[in-house]
């Protein structure tokens, strides 16, 4: 296996989300020869908090810009000349995917093109260079009570959502084939851990059992996902930079199904672990909600070729990485405040009332 250092420069979009932050907070000290420009347009889920024990490293920049702006894209790429971009920014909550598809066209499809076209155009040589599509194992749709998605799994997306990232995907893939364009793909499973904007399960349901709120289950909560640690999956995304191979697809996986009634229950469990509240009084809380429409049974994944051939594999067990979480949520009351007030407020107040 061949292995490659870092470069002169990288580009990371979404830099200010909960990956793309938990990339650049691991990857920025770790990596003080390389420059990093953070290009974020600080939508709703954006937090400049969670990068800002970076604003002070001098291989450290931050970009206010829009993937939706073509000509601006292109000016930041200009600019700053990346060796390698990972493309972390996307519209990513499926609930509201349902409410607004375009918007997800918008970001997700257009916004990976223009990112593409300017990286095209910076990059008339393809030696040394890199396109980091980060991706879901949404794209590959719902699986029954067995089997598990695979680098050659056909793609049947369920909601606006997947179906954007599937067509993002599919992008990256033809630049490649038609241009040339150096890429690498990664399908992940569910990730969990700090930062995480409360509009997902797992910091929803933590916040909401701290402050005695409704903790609103789909359906019968039988619905399973695969669980992957944001740090695991930051580490399996350095491993695919430097020792993947170029137009390839790596799918990074937890080894961590659960049912989404028992990953609540694990929260409750380990909010009542480290606060003394007792468990039962917080399990009253949990409301069973009709069911999402299009709502995938099972996602699962193989994340054997990424171990056989990279030597990755996950750090934390569920139960570990959890553990980690609801402490960082506890220990962080200032970032908690700052994702709750505003435009998040609003729309999670009209979207779903008391059920936030």
């Amino acid at each position: 296996m061949m292995t490659r250092s870092f470069p002169r420069s990288v580009l990371v979009t979404g830099g200010c989300g909960f990956i793309g932050s938990a990339f650049l907070l691991k990857l920025v000290p770790r990596y003080p020869d390389t420059q990093f420009v953070n290009l974020d347009v600080l939508g709703y889920a954006a937090n400049p908090l969670s990068v800002a024990e970076l604003e002070a490293r001098p291989n450290y920049t931050f970009v206010h810009a829009d993937l939706n702006d073509a000509d601006g894209i292109y000016r930041v790429l200009s600019e700053h000349r990346p060796d390698w971009v990972v493309h972390f920014a996307a519209e990513s909550h499926v609930d509201r995917s349902i409410l607004d598809p375009l918007a997800f066209a918008r970001t997700n499809i257009i916004g990976t093109l223009n990112l593409l076209e300017a990286c095209r155009a910076i990059w008339p040589e393809a030696d040394g260079h890199c396109f980091h599509h980060v991706s879901t194992d949404e794209v590959f749709g719902s699986l029954e009570d067995d089997g598990h998605f695979r680098e050659d799994t056909p793609y049947d997306p369920s909601s606006p959502y997947s179906a954007s990232k599937a067509a993002s995907d599919h992008f990256v893939r033809a630049y490649g084939r038609t241009f040339g364009l150096p890429y690498r793909l990664t399908n992940c499973s569910n990730n969990y851990g700090p930062r995480q904007f409360p509009e997902k399960l797992i910091p929803l349901m933590i916040l909401n059992a701290l402050d005695g709120k409704p903790l609103p289950v789909y359906g019968t909560g039988m619905n399973v996902r695969d669980w992957l640690y944001v740090d695991d999956h930051v580490e399996a995304i350095a491993c695919v930079l430097t020792a993947g191979r170029d137009g390839e697809t790596y799918c990074i996986g937890g080894n961590a199904e659960k049912p989404n009634l028992e990953v609540v229950q694990e929260i409750l469990r380990t909010v009542a672990a480290e606060t003394d509240r007792p468990a039962d009084e917080m399990a009253a809380l949990i409301q069973y909600v009709t069911d999402r429409p299009g709502h995938d049974h099972r996602y699962a994944i193989d994340a054997g070729r990424i171990h056989r051939e990279l030597g990755w594999a996950p750090a934390e067990s569920f139960e570990t990485g959890l553990a980690k979480t609801v402490r960082w949520y506890l220990e962080n009351p200032a970032w908690v405040e700052s994702v709750r007030t505003g435009a998040y407020r609003d729309w999670m107040d009209q979207n779903y009332g008391d059920r936030a």
